[in-house]
């Protein structure tokens, strides 16, 4: 008899004892239960076979009997109650040993709570793709963080350009975090911005300008914490208009969405292009 363990084509070996760990999604779960189980009988070697994606009672039907015929152990992980019932049922006919690893949890809490389950399979490894696409925004925005690598202006959601001290890079991460893939550009009036960026569609691409005597504000207290003079070029409000101009300019080049960060929190502009990447990403796809 040839299953699956892990993610291995086995044939059974009978002289071992058999646990099958059957579940509605890939089975990660139920074998780490199984696992967990029997390494507690150290004296003994066990086959664990993995049976995935179990969603019909015809597949059950099948796994149980087969399992029957090698005096196995069922461990399942289905979130179906229907499915479950059934798996009950078909032990009882076999007069064979199921574990249910999900089904009495699920009955505790939502007797304790009220709550209904959603009996939806696979919605942890939902959560995992999530975590893992944020994972990988934040590490795009790290890397191209800055103006770093032209190359990512290519291959981001959205770009963000503006002079020194606009929040570019703090906005870049808060959006990564939301698996938005960011770029952000400094704009500075001897460097001439990445020929990429005159290649971004517009739409991707985001503005932030600054009330210059705000911008001189913080640029001053930036120059304090690094123990300079706040009379340095850098915070002068004559350097910081010519700057903003210059930005200006870039922006209405690249036709681009403009926010006044003045008086905005982080968490405001980021809603504020959140919504307008939406809006486009919608009307991209109706296109």
């Amino acid at each position: 008899m040839i299953w699956q363990k892990g993610r291995e084509v086995i044939t059974i070996n009978k002289i071992n004892p058999i646990i099958y760990a059957v579940s509605d999604s890939i089975g990660e779960t139920a074998e780490s239960v199984v696992k967990a189980t029997t390494s507690q009988f150290v004296e003994e070697k066990f086959d664990i076979i993995r049976a995935p994606y179990v969603k019909d009672k015809l597949q059950i039907d099948q796994i149980m009997e087969e399992a029957a015929n090698h005096k196995a152990v069922i461990c399942y992980t289905i979130v179906s109650p229907e499915l479950r019932e059934h798996i009950a049922d078909k032990a009882m006919a076999l007069d064979m040993q199921v574990v249910d690893v999900l089904g009495p949890i699920l009955k505790s809490i939502e007797k304790a709570t009220g709550l209904v389950p959603k009996n939806q399979a696979g919605l942890i490894h939902s959560l995992d793709h999530e975590y893992f696409k944020r994972v990988e925004a934040v590490e795009f925005a790290v890397k191209y963080d800055d103006g770093k690598n032209p190359l990512g202006l290519l291959k981001a959601d959205v770009v963000i350009i503006g002079v020194s001290r606009t929040s570019k890079t703090p906005l870049s991460m808060y959006l990564a975090h939301k698996r938005i893939k960011v770029v952000n550009v400094p704009l500075v009036p001897e460097l001439q911005p990445p020929d990429e960026l005159f290649k971004v569609p517009p739409y991707k691409v985001i503005g932030l300008l600054i009330d210059p005597f705000k911008l001189n504000e913080i640029r001053s207290e930036r120059l304090k914490t690094m123990g300079l003079s706040d009379t340095a070029v850098y915070a002068d409000i004559n350097r910081i208009n010519t700057e903003l101009e210059y930005a200006k300019g870039i922006m209405r080049r690249v036709h681009c969405m403009i926010i006044n960060v003045s008086n905005r929190a982080i968490e405001e502009t980021a809603s504020i292009i959140m919504e307008y990447v939406r809006k486009n990403k919608e009307r991209y796809n109706e296109k």
